[in-house]
């Protein structure tokens, strides 16, 4: 049977700006590398112009540019990919079983990971969105946008005309992209008012920022947050000011030669930048990458509510058990009660009964060393935006964690990344999936997914009746071997946690530097 076809005139797709051909394999239509936006450094991102003839879209589009390169790291457990970088980076990706406008497939947009600062719609390799739109019956849609220095530095201070939103243009070119598949995913099978968007990591932190957009207003429909808060309530924002002139100064300009900065090279601008990084830190500016609150980007809505289109947007939001594991100790299942709890005593010394009394109510079936194993910094951040959602929002919130203990030394909690393989139906690409555990999982985390990109509502027949959230019952699904609804489970436990300071401790398994330790792989 022939899998592969390609040809002069199909598939060949009418979208605004003019003709583009992708191809078919097998039941599934490929669209890769479609120029959405194009973009000056530092400026908001313009529409395409139109062209002539077929454009060919058969490759995936170029990555941001980032500050420092990519070095291999312990990739058994999320195994990753890398491709050509530009700051000419404004690309996105097309999978669905069907072109035809009368579709109306629902749609389901991906924000790649990496924080602000680094990743790409293809560095995973579950990214990948075919298995999600043929079993979904639904299209998916990837996208790259600028990061790090060329996305997030705000120049305001400098020109508060051209450089105006400088600081979000990252973010802009995500409007600029769901603006593109508003105006032109029809003919890709898709429902352009059926829109949810959904990102993991620096991905959903992107998803709760467009919430916080008005000029996302009526481009998205439902959204999906995968350990997307984390950290301080409220981190400081970086002074662009002060890391432009650090910049400027390294490399032997005045303040007044800020324009400079457009004209040097990409690798010109990053090498200088990672030089003055360390002085920048000891001057006490932050220099965490994230969008800058202004009239176009509203700011947290912990901080100043919510905005008013995200109130009639449906939200799923979530994290995972163990998150960013410092350190992990191969199969502590095999250890004694008694070693299990010096392990935590190196944590939370006289409150050690306290910590793991919290710790098996709300885990019964983990080992108790995992008190320091499981994560905070993403739960605690997690459970304030659902209860502030609840009250503020007219639509639900569905919360939601994955506990599974995957068999890789031993019992190795769910990491930052696990679920990603499921909700992309992708476990068969990714080694450390190949058991029948994570076979069930995937049915029951990709349906709701699914469901919840069909209806705004993730219930389905393989899972238990999945209650939206309130601050009073506090119900969240728990994915895992018996997958189940439980309410306000970790309350207890997270409040200690918070009171007695992080796990994210390091050498808490062994006194001694131990070569079989398990450093966690990011």
């Amino acid at each position: 049977m022939k899998k592969f076809s390609c040809s002069t005139t199909a598939p060949v797709v009418s979208t605004k700006y003019g003709l583009l051909r992708g191809y078919q394999y097998g039941d599934m239509f490929y669209f890769k590398g479609i120029k959405y936006a194009d973009s000056k450094r530092f400026e908001m991102p313009v529409e395409v112009q139109p062209w002539e003839g077929i454009r060919e879209a058969q490759v995936y589009g170029y990555c941001s540019s980032v500050l420092s390169p990519y070095v291999m790291d312990k990739n058994i457990i999320v195994p990753h990919r890398y491709w050509l970088d530009s700051e000419d980076c404004q690309y996105l990706n097309i999978w669905s079983t069907e072109l035809s406008k009368e579709a109306k497939k629902p749609v389901m947009v991906w924000i790649h990971g990496g924080g602000y600062e680094n990743g790409s719609s293809i560095e995973h390799v579950d990214y990948e969105g075919e298995n999600l739109a043929r079993n979904g019956d639904v299209v998916v849609v990837s996208i790259n946008h600028r990061l790090n220095i060329i996305g997030y530095l705000d120049l305001s201070s400098f020109d508060d005309g051209k450089y105006h939103n400088s600081g979000n243009v990252g973010n802009a070119d995500i409007v600029a992209s769901l603006k593109w598949i508003k105006e032109n995913i029809a003919a890709f099978g898709g429902d352009p008012d059926n829109v949810t968007i959904f990102g993991q990591s620096g991905g959903g932190g992107k998803v709760a920022n467009l919430l916080q957009t008005p000029a996302a207003a009526g481009l998205f429909h439902k959204a999906i947050i995968e350990s997307g808060a984390w950290g301080e309530k409220n981190p400081k924002i970086m002074d662009g000011h002060a890391v432009a002139v650090a910049i400027l100064e390294y490399l032997g300009m005045k303040e007044e030669d800020y324009l400079k900065l457009t004209e040097i090279s990409y690798r010109e601008l990053a090498d200088a930048y990672n030089a003055v990084k360390e002085k920048l830190e000891k001057d006490g500016v932050d220099l965490f990458w994230q969008p800058t609150p202004n009239d176009w980007y509203l700011g947290k809505m912990e901080d100043v509510g919510i905005c008013e289109h995200a109130k009639h947007i449906p939200l799923m939001m979530g994290s995972v058990f163990g998150e960013f594991m410092s350190q992990y100790e191969p199969e502590p299942e095999k250890l004694s009660e008694d070693k299990q709890r010096a392990i935590v005593e190196k944590v939370f010394g006289e409150h050690t009964d306290e910590v793991i009394e919290a710790f098996r109510e709300a885990y019964p079936e983990k080992p108790i060393c995992y008190a320091v194993t499981v994560d905070s910094i993403f739960r605690i951040p997690t459970m304030r935006y659902v209860e502030e959602w609840a009250r503020q929002s007219e639509s639900p919130v569905y919360n939601w964690m994955l506990t599974y203990c995957f068999d890789y030394m031993g019992t190795y909690p769910a990491w930052h990344c696990s679920e990603i393989p499921f909700v992309m139906h992708n476990i068969d690409l990714v080694e450390v999936y190949g058991c029948e555990e994570c076979g069930k999982l995937q049915e029951e985390i990709n349906g709701a997914w699914v469901s919840f990109a069909k209806t705004g509502d993730p219930n389905h027949e393989k899972l238990p009746e999945w209650p939206a959230f309130d601050p009073q019952t506090g119900a969240v699904m728990i994915f895992d071997r018996d997958t189940q609804v439980r309410k306000h489970h970790d309350q207890k436990l997270m409040n200690l946690l918070e009171q007695y300071g992080t796990t994210y401790i390091p050498d808490v398994f062994s006194e001694d530097e131990d070569e079989n330790a398990v450093a966690h792989p990011y």
